[in-house]
């Protein structure tokens, strides 16, 4: 299931909404990250300024998070790192001039292996942050 709407819209429609004052939290910390930094930059300094936030408001976070996949009972050789993992939320980042449907499927892929209930995808590359909710 993908959550398009502004986080005050998918509150009003879905009390039930897992995580949400945690994604709030999240959303919010990428809107100041935007606010001061703009858009153009690559999705590390973003990342790292993501992660100043963070620390600063004392979030526990895991970044650059390791997770196996795994197929028919074996793990595969090849694995995926997820930018961040806050409060049982999958953050992924992006720094580019629009999103496509493969990074959609990405993040609904990401929380399925993870096992996290709930996917940000947030984009810096655009003159304001966009960002969509993911809940499998």
């Amino acid at each position: 299931m993908i959550i398009w709407e502004e986080p005050e819209v998918v509150y009003q429609k879905n009390e039930n909404f897992p995580l949400k004052a945690e994604t709030f939290e999240i959303i919010g910390i990428c809107m100041e990250v935007h606010r001061i930094l703009g858009k153009g930059l690559l999705e590390i300094v973003y990342k790292d300024a993501i992660q100043h936030e963070l620390n600063l408001k004392n979030i526990k976070y895991e970044r650059e998070k390791k997770y196996e996949v795994e197929y028919k009972g074996v793990i595969l050789p090849h694995y995926f790192y997820s930018d961040f993992v806050i409060n049982n939320i999958i953050v992924e980042i992006k720094a580019q001039n629009g999103i496509v449907e493969e990074q959609y499927s990405q993040v609904l892929n990401y929380i399925a292996i993870s096992k996290c209930k709930v996917g940000l995808l947030i984009n810096f590359g655009e003159n304001s942050l966009k960002f969509k909710r993911f809940i499998l």
